[in-house]
Order: structure tokens, then C-alpha cells, then sequence
């Protein structure tokens, strides 16, 4: 996958969850934020190493994504929520072990439609 094509999805990515966020309220607003928040590492990882395997992206994504999670049961995402908007939407505040599913459901769509893309381009 192209630099070019992670910058667009990066965007895509950024601009669909805002727009979950503007029309849902609750459960689906808040997971599919989780399942995006993965796909969105995952285009950075991409957009930094466009040659990566999407199984090696993914596997990243997801790690990232647990750690952030995980960290949440220090309170220190919390402490520097309160006083930073960007760490709040980089870390978030408070851990919730369903998250960590729906990271991986961001993880496999991501990596699933980078296989797609991959496939046609190479075909």
C-alpha cells in the first residue's frame, strides 16, 4: 500500500469516527470509536512502513492498541485526560476490558481490507 493511499485512509479514518460520534450515541458510537481508533494505528503504521505485511500492521495495530488500553489501569491516561484533550484522544481515561475485542475488530478489518487492496493492486 502507498504512502498516499495510509494519508487517505488516516483521513477516512479520522473523518468516520467523528461522523459515528455525530450521529450515535451509546454502545455503537463508543465501540465502533474502539474499532477505528485500531484501524487509525494501523493506516499510521502503514503511512511510517508502507511495506510492511498487513498481518505484521495488524499485529502492531492491535498491540498498540491494548497497551493504551491496559495502561488506563494506572490512571495515569486519566490524570493527563483531565488536563489534555490530546492525551484524552490518544490514551482516553478509563480501562474497559470490552474495548480490547473491538480493537481486535479494528485490527482484522483493517487487515482484511489492506489484503483486499493489496491483492487487486498486485493482480
Amino acid at each position: 500500500m502507498s504512502r498516499a493511499t495510509a494519508a487517505a485512509a488516516v483521513a477516512l479514518t479520522v473523518a468516520a469516527g467523528l461522523g459515528i460520534r455525530a450521529v450515535a450515541t451509546g454502545g455503537l458510537a463508543k465501540y465502533a470509536g474502539d474499532a477505528l481508533y485500531t484501524v487509525l494505528i494501523y493506516a499510521l503504521v502503514v503511512l511510517i512502513a508502507p511495506r510492511a505485511r498487513p498481518q505484521a500492521v495488524a499485529g502492531a495495530a492491535l498491540a498498540f492498541s491494548w497497551a493504551v488500553e491496559l495502561l488506563q489501569l494506572t490512571g495515569v491516561p486519566g490524570v493527563l485526560s483531565r488536563h489534555s484533550t490530546v492525551a484524552r484522544l490518544v490514551l482516553g481515561s478509563t480501562f474497559n476490558a470490552p474495548d480490547l475485542f473491538w480493537y481486535g475488530v479494528g485490527a482484522g478489518a483493517a487487515w482484511a481490507v489492506h489484503r483486499v487492496a493489496a491483492a487487486r493492486t498486485a493482480g
